[in-house]
């Protein structure tokens, strides 16, 4: 399919530069476009890599950033920017607006064919975008089963897929069912696999610093998700030549995205 290409990009958000990570597919078409969300750690190699595979597979792909171009690797500083984030949907949303507007006057991209992916906290601001009601084909995430302001669910109009890990004490049988009722009753297109026996951000390679409790890859687990997202994209967001999921050569891209960065 050619070579993609990637740069960097800022862009303000949350009073802060954010710094992206833009893959463009080979050629010089408008392309289908991803809006890809990281872990409340923020933007690592682990979503570069992943916006880099979207791209060969024919989508415009942007890694947005959560943090103003920080990883947080330590678990107390993480979770005192990211608590505070997830309980307010306002700034979510003006995170994942922010990326959104980058991505979509990108030339590359198809600005009425794009879709969500995020994982974690960059999942729970693609669904915010999503109840805020952004034109998107569709809203995939992992370990993001949060729920949202009475009613708003109803301006969600794609389909939404989310994972879970059935070992998750972070996201609780208790919170899949408040967030399944929540979609349920707005009438949303949805979706939820359960991935049994896995942990909170099973999808994610080991890192080399402390994480909080309830956190454990599962590498059979991280691969089946990433096809499952895959699948998505390829159902709500079809692209000419994209190979199917099951391709020998896409699993290799699987494992390669489930490398240690």
């Amino acid at each position: 399919m050619g070579t993609i290409t990637t740069r960097t990009v800022e862009y303000p958000a949350d009073g802060l530069t954010m710094i992206g990570h833009l893959a463009l597919p080979a050629g010089v078409d408008r392309r289908p476009a991803v809006l890809l969300g990281p872990e409340g750690m923020g933007l690592s190699d682990v979503e570069r890599r992943r916006a880099d595979a979207l791209a060969e597979l024919g989508y415009t792909t942007l890694a947005f950033d959560l943090h103003g171009g920080r990883y947080l690797g330590a678990p107390e500083e993480m979770l005192a920017r990211c608590i505070p984030l997830l309980a307010d949907p306002d700034r979510m949303r003006g995170i994942g607006h922010a990326a959104l507007d980058v991505l979509r006057i990108e030339p590359r991209t198809d600005p009425d064919r794009i879709a969500a992916v995020g994982y974690g906290t960059g999942g729970a601001v693609g669904l915010e975008l999503g109840r805020a009601g952004a034109n998107l084909r569709a809203i995939g995430t992992v370990n993001a089963l949060t729920t949202g302001r009475p009613g708003e669910a109803a301006r969600i109009r794609c389909p939404v897929w989310a994972g879970v890990g059935s070992q998750d004490p972070i996201m609780p049988p208790a919170q899949w069912n408040a967030f399944t009722a929540e979609m349920q009753a707005a009438g949303v297109d949805w979706r939820l696999t359960v991935y049994g026996g896995a942990l909170h951000a099973f999808h994610h390679p080991p890192v080399d610093h402390p994480t909080v409790p309830g956190v454990g890859y599962h590498p059979e687990h991280a691969q089946r998700a990433w096809r499952d997202v895959v699948n998505l994209l390829a159902e709500c967001l079809p692209v000419t030549a994209v190979r199917p999921s099951c391709d020998p050569e896409l699993g290799q891209e699987i494992q390669d995205l489930t490398r240690t960065p």
